[in-house]
């Protein structure tokens, strides 16, 4: 069961490095552009997107920053 959960959670790694801001720009373009029915599923996605850019915005700017590296 442990190996079960390294795999999914190494599955969700590399799903979302790489789908994130597809997701995050893509899904508004549907809902609003395109007149797509809203998809609860698809707005957690989203919103996960959202947490995992504000995410990589800190790190990458904002720690960088204060620790001058």
């Amino acid at each position: 069961m442990k190996q079960f959960f390294k795999e999914i959670y190494g599955v969700g790694i590399i799903f979302f490095y790489y789908m994130k801001w597809l997701i995050l720009l893509g899904l508004p373009l549907l809902y609003f552009g395109l007149d797509y029915n809203s998809n609860t599923v698809m707005n957690v996605l989203w919103w996960y997107s959202l947490a995992l850019v504000v995410k990589d915005f800190i790190y990458l700017v904002i720690l960088k920053k204060k620790f001058g590296e």
